[in-house]
C-alpha cells in the first residue's frame, strides 16, 4: 500500500531547494489596517521551521 501525504499539511508546508521546510507566518489574514507596515512586511516572508517541528511535518509528508 502507498503511503499517503496528510493533505492539510501538504497545503501549508513546502520544501526549499536546500531541503528545509517552510510555511507562512501568522498575522496576514485580517485586521491589517491597524498593524504597522513593518509587522505586515515581516509576516509576508516565509518562515523556516525549527528542526523539531520539521521532523514532525516530514512524518506527515513522506512524499515531500
Amino acid at each position: 500500500m502507498k503511503i499517503k501525504s496528510n493533505k492539510s499539511a501538504a497545503k501549508r508546508f513546502r520544501k526549499t531547494g536546500s531541503g528545509k521546510i517552510v510555511c507562512r507566518k501568522a498575522g496576514r489574514g485580517h485586521l491589517l489596517m491597524q498593524k504597522s507596515k513593518r509587522q505586515k512586511k515581516l509576516a509576508n516572508k516565509p518562515k523556516i521551521l525549527a528542526r523539531g517541528d520539521a521532523k514532525r511535518v516530514a512524518r506527515l509528508l513522506p512524499n515531500l
